[in-house]
């Protein structure tokens, strides 16, 4: 069964504000049907008048209105062309833009299940193989549909005979059609499914193109992805099958008709029961229907992708976030308190092993808590989880002594900088700012020089018009403008999560005064490596394999001789903990 339903279903929500738009458009295809269906009739008389002796004044207003209206069917067939492609491009727009929200709100579990180029071909490439289809549905399919039916009644007006034959025989094709489109969209989706593989792989293969050229891993890329391109190279052949078998049905269906209405007509010629012009408006209306049929079959060939991309972009709606979707409870402005009660978390690629086992911490409002332990033994996914990118599988994470809810309110509230800064392309205050036209230039700079950054901002040759990807970054410059991000937001609370382990001394130096700065009337974590960036904490927490190994005030810990703490700091730290 073709899904015109749902597919209209799920552009329906996607055209509010278009009415006027769609009216036209529908206008413009009524029209373009009524043109076509009376230009034939206009023709038979013509003939059968000329036939019958009928003088010249009588024919050539015929005639005349004949060319008008072939030239008024060409123009309407032209504003309902350009009305459902501009339709069918602002709708997918919205809802390439619905998706990509979806996804954006995603837990982080999903989207490392999932590469970003896969994401990107199901995000736009299942979308543009909808909206293709969607851009001529009403003239194609639609519109050709009607006309068709305007043809098999006018044909029934002329012969019962001949009408009863075309319409038997239309109808055939049409059921014909829509089974071989049922095995179709089967096809397609797996030809969906295989771009997406391929795409998400060359985002992948792109992102480590460092690694994979120093490493010499080029001929193990290649073949992962000829591996993929075999995979997809015989579904994408089967699928033009399906096209290939509508073709030929659709060709042999038009040769049994012609045949059958040329010998009805010679018969009803000979009866005297049809005249010369019924017998050539009945020809004429039978090569009409071939046209939208074969129109309506191409189309219908879209109509598998869509059915395939539908499918696939019905799946990725229904895929619910493991964070809340909506909530109340919204976080006061000023540090922020942070509880951890019991919290267990695993990943989902290995759930049998949990990263987290049981961790409570109590962080009072405007305390700096540094999180130490080896590599893997948890630190980012404790700070992932208080943020809220991950959901603990068992126990409770409290703000200010609440489970907030209300997902895009905590994440105002607490900001995060890692060593890895997200730039887009854009000057540094698109960067700053994120685009956010509100915040001006003199907030901007004294942001800046609230933070000490000044001597870093005269180090850049067009200050906030300075653009990125003409003039990059450092990685320490990066980390500089992440601070200032941060305290553009003024939030609560602040996690760093080793922020400073790949800066050079100088500006390391740099950063930290910056991080006083920042961390001034704001609760604080720092996860780090090295010993000095935890000499600003208030209290430590010391984490192995998941497990707290002991926590406490910094100064206490660092002066206990029997703490595990005080053991690492007369070891040396960094190398520990490497």
């Amino acid at each position: 069964m073709i899904p015109v339903r749902a597919y209209l279903s799920l552009l329906a929500s996607h055209v509010q504000g278009l009415r006027w738009r769609v009216t036209a458009m529908a206008t413009a295809v009524l029209a373009g049907i009524a043109l076509q269906l009376l230009a034939p009739q206009l023709v038979k008389r013509v003939i059968d008048g000329a036939l019958a002796g009928q003088p010249a004044g009588v024919l050539v207003p015929l005639a005349t209105w004949f060319v008008v209206l072939a030239f008024l069917n060409q123009g309407v067939s032209v504003l309902a062309t350009w009305l459902a492609t501009d339709i069918g491009w602002r709708a997918t727009n919205r809802l390439r833009a619905d998706l990509t929200a979806h996804v954006l709100h995603l837990d982080m579990g999903f989207h490392k299940r999932h590469t970003p180029g896969e994401l990107i071909e199901r995000v736009d490439g299942d979308v543009t193989a909808l909206g293709n289809f969607f851009s001529a549905m009403v003239v194609n399919v639609v519109g050709n549909g009607l006309l068709v039916a305007g043809i098999v009644v006018l044909l029934f007006r002329e012969s019962w005979v001949v009408g009863g034959f075309v319409l038997a025989m239309t109808l055939l094709l049409l059921g014909l059609l829509g089974r071989l489109h049922d095995v179709a969209v089967s096809w397609w989706r797996a030809v969906r499914a295989s771009s997406a593989t391929a795409q998400g792989q060359v985002g992948e293969f792109t992102d480590g193109t460092e690694d994979i050229r120093g490493n010499g891993a080029e001929a193990f890329v290649q073949a992962q992805f000829t591996t993929v391109l075999r995979q997809w190279l015989p579904r994408h052949r089967r699928g033009w099958l399906g096209w290939g078998i509508m073709w030929g049905a659709q060709e042999a269906q038009a040769i049994v008709v012609t045949i059958g209405v040329y010998w009805l007509g010679a018969r009803f010629l000979d009866a005297g029961t049809m005249t010369i012009g019924g017998i050539y408006l009945v020809i004429h209306y039978v090569e009409m229907i071939g046209r939208p049929i074969r129109q309506m079959r191409d189309q219908l060939q879209d109509l598998q992708k869509a059915g395939a991309a539908i499918g696939r972009i019905t799946d990725l709606q229904a895929v619910r976030s493991a964070l809340p979707e909506a909530g109340t409870t919204r976080l006061p402005s000023g540090p922020l308190s942070v509880t951890l009660d019991g919290v267990r978390f695993a990943y989902a690629d290995e759930p049998s092993r949990p990263v987290l086992r049981g961790i409570d911490l109590d962080l009072a409002p405007g305390r700096v808590l540094g999180i130490v332990g080896r590599t893997g033994s948890g630190k980012s996914t404790l700070a992932r989880l208080v943020t809220r990118i991950h959901e603990a599988d068992a126990g409770e994470v409290r703000i200010n002594g609440h489970e907030v809810s209300d997902i895009a309110n905590l994440r105002d509230r607490i900001a995060v900088v890692t060593q890895d800064v997200q730039l887009v392309r854009g000057s540094v205050r698109d960067n700053l700012t994120f685009h956010d036209r509100t915040v001006g230039d003199d907030r901007l700079l004294d942001v800046i020089a609230t933070l000490g950054l000044h001597e870093w901002f005269a180090t850049l040759p067009q200050g906030l018009d300075t653009h990125l990807g003409a003039s990059g970054l450092s990685a320490g410059q990066a980390q500089l403008l992440a601070f200032t991000r941060v305290f553009l937001r003024d939030p609560g609370l602040v996690v760093l999560d080793e922020a400073s382990s790949r800066l050079d001394p100088a500006t390391e130096q740099l950063l930290e005064r910056a991080v006083d700065r920042l961390l001034a009337g704001r609760t604080g974590i720092i996860i780090a490596h090295r010993l000095h960036t935890l000499q600003r904490a208030d209290d430590i927490l010391l984490v192995a394999d998941g497990d707290v190994v002991e926590s406490g005030p910094r100064d206490r810990l660092a002066t206990d001789p029997g703490s595990a703490f005080a053991r690492l700091l007369a070891t040396g730290m960094e190398e520990v903990l490497a």
